[in-house]
């Protein structure tokens, strides 16, 4: 039986994603000038206090979707078994997010472009950045032994997977690439990556 508690935080947890969901919605089709934290709310079916109680602003809704993949990173790397290497778990990972049928990369694309092209929200990425993409590299320094804060390793390793999943991301959606489909350009980027990036 579902307790009081664990029904209450799946009502915010949906309402969470259901603002964020119209933000992002709103965002894309007006552009987040245009957009209102009133505006949101009504996309949501709730109220503009509602919407404040979850987010301080229009911007933190719209980013709200970037700090969720940041935790689902977070729990598959998790789930992998412990004594995997973690070049494979961080490649199961990677090409388990870019095949989810739940979040279609053109979203995805489309989310990062506007991002790129707006000051607020790339501002707000870098905040929203800072305080949680860490969780990735903690994890990854766990399960090799290094120190978050003092080795260059776990660091190296989450940033150049995440630029590698981003690059792969970007040449298929350029349609240049001649791969059958992202999971291809993934797993090569992630050889590249095994062998030092060696030159074609």
């Amino acid at each position: 039986m579902i307790s009081e508690m664990g029904l209450r935080d799946r009502k915010k947890a949906a309402t969470r994603a259901a603002l964020s969901g119209a933000a992002a919605r709103l965002a894309r089709a007006l552009g987040i000038e245009c957009v209102t934290a009133d505006a949101i709310a009504s996309e949501a079916g709730v109220s503009t206090r509602t919407f404040h109680n979850y987010f301080s602003s229009k911007e933190e809704a719209v980013l709200a979707h970037f700090e969720e993949s940041v935790h689902d990173w977070v729990n598959l790397l998790r789930a992998r078994p412990e004594d995997e290497p973690i070049w494979d778990s961080l490649e199961h990972v990677v090409v388990q997010i870019v095949t989810d049928p739940a979040k279609p990369l053109e979203e995805t694309v489309v989310m990062m472009e506007l991002v790129e092209t707006s000051p607020a929200l790339l501002a707000k990425k870098l905040e929203v950045h800072l305080r949680v993409t860490r969780l990735v590299g903690e994890v990854i320094a766990e399960r090799t032994g290094t120190n978050i804060d003092t080795d260059l390793y776990p660091n190296l390793l989450h940033m150049a997977v995440g630029s590698a999943c981003k690059v792969s991301l970007d040449l298929w959606m350029s349609g240049k690439s001649g791969a059958s489909g992202p999971e291809e350009l993934v797993r090569d980027a992630m050889r590249q990556l095994r062998q030092g990036i060696p030159q074609p």
